[in-house]
């Protein structure tokens, strides 16, 4: 949700502004949540357990591995690419990239409709909730995945069924935006949620920095028990924090003028709804299209950040950790100069321009990724400081697009059709890795999502009345 992989925060129209106005309490508790779940997003996902433990040599045979013992060999440097370690490598990241992409299909397949029916019944609080307590068994479950081959694959889907569970909640949690909230104070409370999600990540990285400073107390971390003892930490994490939403933030009537249908007739009803925009608003309907594409390069971007400083470009552990405490930095700061720059220029051209910034970037790393760490920390810094804006500005931009009676369903649409791209920038990610036998050729993969999204954004064409 804050996190950097999934920030998107739906804004629905309800009729709550006929409820009792939210009280303080009720407000922070909701916003906690994302502060609840922040470590499984930088931690697990981005920063350190995947990237520095997951598709690292711990779960090479120990012949390759051995290969490496000196810790010299820099796999985005040519004459290291064509080693069985750095290939062993990047057929780990490649098998992470195809689970991913499984995980995004598998969220595709449910969360619409599962949404769908929480709105309907009035149960938005009880997935929330059943969806948290998933991730934070799912996270403990990972203080099993042992420092050997034979339990990659283990790690892999745990890790991916993690960023399910993630979320099918994260799409209620959004939906219960307007329950804590007024039309004055919607935009303030969603930054209190998503800044709280930015300044947990950071403060999560730093405590692993620290415990790696004290080198864990003299306790015997070897053979990957660094990396699960922090996997059972955001377990603890996620449930101590999520504890003010159970008690606090009450659950959502049901929308009693939705449908109450079945699994499989909920998409029935999602492509009426698609096929309605299209007939009575076209360019906000290629809009939500070309913001899928472009959102879920976005997401991409910080999804194997992680994974490229620490397989082709050779970051430490603590390296990689405090390049992920910059960027989110680097972000939540760009986030907020965001807004300025969307009125003064439109939304529509700051996202042109993030866009632009984050291709041009990217290829940036790729050309010269032979030059070293310096490389990917610019790129980095650039990259994460245009991703903030072309999330702030996509929801403002739809917000101006969707006519007033249609906000709430808009809105729905929004978040549904940015899980149905989902699975774009892992499957891309992953071809070029196998295509091309390295990690770093991921990089195009995540480009070519970027451009797409881009050159579907230019086509498509506002209304006078509501140019930006």
């Amino acid at each position: 949700m804050a996190s950097m992989a999934s920030p998107d925060q739906p804004v629905p129209a309800t009729d709550a502004d006929h409820a009792p106005a939210p009280t303080r309490r009720q407000v922070v508790s909701w916003a906690l949540w994302d502060w609840a779940t922040q470590p499984f997003n930088s931690v697990i996902l981005t920063f350190v357990f995947v990237s520095l433990y997951l598709v690292s040599d711990s779960f090479l045979p120990p012949a390759i591995a051995a290969q490496n013992a000196d810790g010299e060999m820099v796999c985005s440097r040519a004459a290291d690419a064509a080693t069985e370690y750095c290939g062993g490598l990047s057929d780990l990241t490649e098998w992470y990239g195809w689970v991913t992409f499984a995980a995004g299909i598998l969220v595709l397949l449910l969360a619409p409709v599962l949404g769908q029916r929480a709105d309907a019944a009035g149960t938005k609080k009880r997935w929330v909730i059943g969806g948290t307590a998933a991730l934070a068994l799912l996270q403990f479950a990972l203080f099993f995945v042992y420092a050997e081959p034979m339990y990659f694959w283990f790690g892999a889907i745990v890790v991916a069924l993690g960023s399910v569970a993630s979320e099918i909640a994260g799409v209620n949690y959004n939906a219960m935006l307007w329950q804590v909230s007024t039309p004055k104070t919607v935009g303030r409370v969603s930054g209190l949620g998503w800044g709280l999600g930015y300044i947990g990540g950071i403060l999560a990285l730093v405590v692993v920095v620290a415990l790696n400073a004290v080198e864990w107390f003299g306790l015997d971390v070897s053979g990957g028990l660094a990396y699960r003892l922090i996997a059972l930490g955001a377990a603890v994490w996620t449930v101590v924090f999520a504890i003010p939403f159970v008690l606090n933030v009450p659950e959502a009537p049901p929308h009693l003028d939705r449908p109450k249908v079945g699994f499989f007739e909920g998409y029935v009803v999602l492509v009426k709804d698609v096929a309605a925009l299209f007939r009575n608003d076209r360019p906000t309907a290629w809009f939500l299209i070309a913001s899928a594409v472009y959102r879920d390069g976005l997401a991409g971007v910080f999804a194997f950040g992680g994974v490229l400083a620490a397989v082709s470009f050779g970051f430490s552990p603590t390296e990689v950790i405090v390049f992920g405490i910059a960027l989110n930095l680097v972000a939540g700061v760009s986030t907020i100069i965001a807004g300025r720059l969307d009125d003064r220029f439109g939304a529509r051209n700051v996202i042109v321009w993030a866009l632009g910034i984050l291709i041009v970037s990217a290829l940036f790393v790729f050309a010269f990724r032979e030059e070293g760490k310096t490389i990917f920390w610019i790129g980095g810094i650039v990259l994460s400081a245009a991703v903030g804006p072309a999330q702030a500005s996509s929801r403002s931009l739809l917000a101006r697009l969707a006519p007033a009676e249609m906000q709430g369903e808009i809105f729905g649409l929004y978040a549904t059709t940015g899980r149905v791209m989902s699975f774009l920038s892992p499957l891309l990610w992953s071809l070029f890795i196998g295509w091309f036998g390295a990690t770093h050729f991921g990089i195009l993969g995540i480009v070519i999502v970027l451009a797409v999204g881009l050159v579907l954004l230019l086509m498509v064409k506002l209304p006078a009345h509501r140019r930006e």
